[in-house]
């Protein structure tokens, strides 16, 4: 049989590679930022575009979608070429692909600053550029499943299904929740409304992190580990039973985020058994990582790349025992809406895929440029301060989590709150956060330390060509499996059949949990104030509640837990939420809950909050805000943004949008007297009263059913 050559393409492996450590160091470094701006409040700088609210989102996607996107596409690209014996379906993909995928990111670094946000978490990036990743992404599906057609190894390793997986399910997970009805170039609101936004948020949310951040980085554990470790995959069967459990149980945990809130308990429920379910499959992906490096640990404690990889599947072990333990409604209720949710992502992000994209790097990069690592001994530093950094991070933040919880539930000998204060709580935990600043710096330094290694490396190279190769001929032959394992193979030989198996193993979870929220709206009971939508300058309020970031900070959603109705009123009911496009419920309480803030305070306390927070809230943490009492309120979109929510239901009249700026002056003007009244003057135009407006609203509606109902 005449053998026939081919080269891989290698230069967009590099390209790839490069703009990852690239991101990653801007990733880190906002999230040194962010993380100080906790610890430190002054480091806000009372500069709009530089404030936590704004700049948070813009460190979560840095590192999920830059640094972490980047280096799924680099090992993606590198080992399917590898693993199909063919190179890539198309240069002109991969090309526009990677310089897609730049600016996407580019445009992401320039609009969450300057507050152009959706606040849907991992999913705030506004709707053209929404259209820009599906488009991507089209073309990255095109140039993989491409590829597969043209393979020249008719077996599709494990580490192929898991990209599979991830191609076809974030598309369907991006798609489903950018679903948005803009109202201008640089603004739209969700299509779905309160509960149901919520559930369809966190089915995105949860499995963004299964699908985006575990299925590619462990296709990448199967390819990495044995190459490194020069050993074969531990067990066949193991991986694919580890394969399609993930994929079927994964879709249905996204509710676990939701517990105790608005959304029914069967659907919390469902989240909850499915998220403990998971504990198997994730822990029979862990083991065979680790086992496949039995009789090799000789190796393991001399070359960091092996190192890195041990310590990565290490953390994907412990996150996803902790993450089902999270989702026990006993347990959630603790951690929920705590740091020690953060300090579980972190150990996440940090310890399985940043250490994972570590030890892949540090092999690839001497193949890609063809010579020898620069340092192996800076690759070890790299790996000791990384993992004091992460240690420093992630213990710190547990702990002020359950003392945040602990404290949040403490009662006194009479019953009352122990704790009614809320910044008590952020006063405990700020030497915790001082800790954090100081791992996060040194997770940083590794990574410093590695583009140093890196930029020494390849100066040193030569020039670096695609590799040239054959397929074997073993590579052209039938693989042979033993017993139940067959069947399997020959699935395997049908990748478009493998597809759809996938899809529909990936459907199911959603339709069932997300499906009967979507009915006709009697099946979330109404309130009496859905039949009131926010006034135009209240909804414009919201806006630029949603533009600072306020979300980041506090959530609007009262769990019926006994300290939480007593520390914020009345619990929060599923019709409450009718016409909130978004919903703004939060994942988080670094500042109390505001759901029922509406007329607690005088409007003038609002004020005086936003100039300087501790003249009202002595010990707060939470930045100024003096350009909202600078800036005019912006209403020639008014109209527009009310005409986007006809769209969605929202029962606006023509008179009501026709009338809008009317009854902005008129609702502006009655609470610019109520300041001047206190001293505080020319405040009717700002953009202060349209969120102090957006602010009294919220939970002065009535907590009653409307009959029948």
């Amino acid at each position: 049989m005449a053998m026939e050559t081919f080269r891989y393409d290698y230069d967009i492996v590099r390209k790839f590679t490069i703009v990852t450590l690239i991101w990653g160091v801007v990733g880190m470094l906002v999230g040194v930022i962010v993380a100080a701006q906790l610890a430190f409040w002054q480091l806000n700088f009372d500069t709009s575009f530089l404030t936590f609210g704004r700049l948070r989102p813009l460190h979560t996607n840095a590192v999920i979608f830059a640094f972490a996107g980047n280096a799924i596409f680099a090992g993606v690209y590198y080992s399917t070429q590898r693993l199909l014996k063919a190179r890539m379906f198309s240069d002109t993909l991969s090309t526009i692909h990677f310089w897609g995928w730049q600016i996407i990111i580019v445009l992401a670094a320039v609009t969450l600053p300057l507050g152009i946000s959706t606040s849907k978490e991992y999913a705030e990036l506004e709707w053209p550029i929404d259209i820009l990743i599906a488009l991507v992404w089209v073309v990255f599906a095109i140039n993989f499943f491409g590829t597969i057609i043209k393979r020249r190894e008719r077996h599709l390793y494990v580490g192929i299904w898991f990209y599979i997986a991830t191609i076809v399910t974030i598309a369907m997970l991006h798609i489903v929740n950018s679903l948005a009805i803009p109202a201008t170039l640089f603004k739209s609101y969700s299509v779905f409304a309160g509960v149901q936004d919520a559930l369809v948020q966190w089915w995105y949310g949860h499995n963004a992190v299964g699908f985006l951040l575990t299925t590619p980085f462990l296709g990448m554990m199967y390819y990495f580990m044995p190459k490194a470790a020069n050993r074969p995959v531990y067990s066949y069967r193991l991986s694919i039973i580890h394969f399609w459990a993930l994929v079927f149980l994964y879709i249905w945990a996204g509710p676990h985020h939701l517990h105790y809130t608005a959304l029914p308990d069967w659907a919390q429920t469902l989240g909850a058994v499915f998220s403990i379910m998971l504990i198997a499959p994730s822990w029979g992906g862990m083991l065979n990582g680790l086992l496949t490096l039995r009789g090799a640990w000789n190796k393991v404690r001399q070359d960091p790349i092996l190192k890195f990889f041990v310590l990565s599947v290490t953390f994907y072990g412990m996150s996803t025992f902790e993450g089902p333990m999270m989702s026990i409604k006993a347990i959630n209720s603790l951690t929920h809406y705590t740091d020690y949710t953060v300090a579980h992502v972190h150990g996440g992000a940090l310890g399985w895929v940043g250490f994972m994209v570590f030890g892949m790097f540090y092999y690839m990069i001497p193949k890609l440029w063809k010579t020898e690592l620069y340092s192996k001994g800076l690759a070890t530093t790299h790996f000791w301060i990384a993992t004091i950094g992460i240690l420093l991070y992630i213990v710190p933040i547990w702990t002020a989590g359950i003392m945040q919880g602990l404290m949040w539930r403490a009662f006194d000998a009479d019953g009352l709150l122990q704790y009614p204060n809320f910044v008590e709580t952020t006063q405990r935990i700020l030497p915790f956060y001082h800790t954090r600043v100081l791992g996060g710096l040194m997770y940083l330094t590794g990574i410093l330390l590695m583009c140093y290694n890196v930029w020494r490396t390849v100066r040193n190279a030569e020039h670096a060509n695609d590799e040239a190769t054959a397929p074997s001929l073993a590579s052209l032959k039938p693989e042979t499996y033993a017993g139940n394992a067959r069947w399997h193979s020959i699935l395997e030989g049908k990748p478009f059949a493998f597809a759809m198996v996938t899809v529909v193993m990936i459907t199911i979870g959603g339709i069932v949990e997300i499906g009967p929220l979507l009915m006709p709206k009697s099946y979330v009971p109404l309130h009496a104030s859905a039949a009131v939508p926010y006034t135009p300058l209240e909804l414009e309020g919201r806006d630029i509640y949603v533009r600072e970031g306020c979300y980041n900070c506090h959530s609007q959603m009262i769990r019926p837990l006994r300290d939480e109705v007593l520390r914020y009123g009345e619990y929060s009911k599923p019709g409450e939420f009718e016409y909130d496009h978004p919903f703004q419920w939060g994942s988080r309480r670094i500042g109390p809950d505001l759901a029922r803030v509406g007329g607690k305070y005088p409007d003038h306390w609002h004020y005086l909050h936003f100039m300087d927070p501790r003249s009202t809230s002595p010990g707060s943490i939470m930045p100024r805000y003096p350009w909202l009492a600078e800036n005019d309120l912006n209403t020639s979109n008014t109209e527009a943004k009310m005409r986007a929510m006809v769209k969605l239901n929202v029962p606006y009249t023509a008179t009501d949008i026709e009338n809008a700026q009317t009854s902005m002056r008129s609702q502006a003007g009655q609470i610019g007297q109520r300041l001047s009244a206190e001293g505080i003057n020319g405040m009717e135009s700002k953009e202060l009263v349209a969120l102090v407006a957006y602010l009294q609203r919220m939970g002065k509606q009535p907590v009653q059913l409307l009959a029948g109902q």
